[in-house]
């Protein structure tokens, strides 16, 4: 696994957490004014993506294969006072080090992700659900690539002249082939349903619980993008409301998926104003 460490090592840890199609790369304009404040700034790529190696095996991109390999990651680093911020899969796969380890954990500060048990059948956007089929899946995530480009590049993002050509490059670069494209693919097929469906159910609700009871008397902000077509406003008010009613909520009305594409500058600065309480 690759991963960013800049800013001093005796600075409270901040770890931002990427999910799926893209990597490290999502926090470029973070980093900076993070490290200029004093903080170490933690920026791991997923395994299957960035600069993190690629295995073709399917088996590797399971969510606890993922979780095993992230808490060996920031265990290794002996962060203390960590302020985590997850989005997308970096949710479910950050906040499971999180619950696991709370002793080195000050807060949260929650991007567009769920970390819960479905309250009701999940409504998967329709060119996800077309990833999730046998076949047709592979043919357009691998083949095709219409991850980065249908939902990344178009459906993912408010604003489009953010990604200039540069800057799609960038998120093109780590997966150029067929089987660099694998972990890609094995985000949508884990994507939960039903709220029964498993290994998710026994995993989410565990997780749940334990954020419930871990952290709810821990500073907790959740900056949500209101025009995600994944995570839309119900997931924030009917899961994370639930699980943190006391939460500072900023919502972004103009955001996307991506909100670190659409609105870094809203973002950085409410991260940096949340890192001053207890400072």
């Amino acid at each position: 696994m690759h991963y960013v460490d800049e800013g001093p090592r005796d600075g409270r840890p901040v770890v931002l957490l990427h999910g799926n199609p893209t990597w490290g790369f999502l926090y470029r304009d973070f980093i900076g004014p993070l490290a200029s404040a004093g903080h170490r700034v933690i920026v791991p790529d997923h395994l299957g993506f960035g600069r993190s190696d690629k295995p073709s095996r399917r088996e590797s991109y399971r969510i606890a294969e993922h979780v095993r390999r992230m808490d060996a990651l920031l265990e290794s680093l002996d962060l203390r006072r960590t302020t985590i911020v997850p989005h997308d899969w970096g949710g479910p796969i950050g906040l499971a080090w999180a619950v696991a380890h709370p002793d080195r954990v000050r807060g949260l500060f929650i991007l567009n992700t769920a970390a819960h048990v479905p309250r009701e059948r999940f409504k998967v956007p329709a060119a996800l659900h077309l990833f999730r089929l046998p076949g047709i899946g592979a043919v357009m995530v691998k083949g095709l690539n219409m991850f980065h480009r249908a939902f990344l590049f178009r459906a993912g993002v408010v604003d489009h002249s953010r990604l200039t050509p540069a800057v799609r490059r960038a998120y093109l670069a780590p997966h150029p082939t067929w089987s660099s494209r694998t972990g890609v693919l094995a985000f949508p097929r884990a994507i939960p349903i039903t709220p029964a469906e498993q290994p998710w159910a026994a995993f989410a609700g565990e997780l749940e619980a334990d954020l419930k009871r871990h952290f709810r008397d821990r500073p907790i902000r959740i900056v949500w993008a209101m025009r995600d077509p994944s995570f839309g406003p119900e997931v924030l008010q009917s899961m994370w409301l639930d699980t943190f009613p006391d939460a500072g909520v900023l919502r972004l009305e103009n955001a996307g998926h991506y909100l670190q594409e659409d609105a870094h500058e809203q973002i950085i600065g409410e991260l940096l104003e949340f890192l001053k309480m207890d400072a």
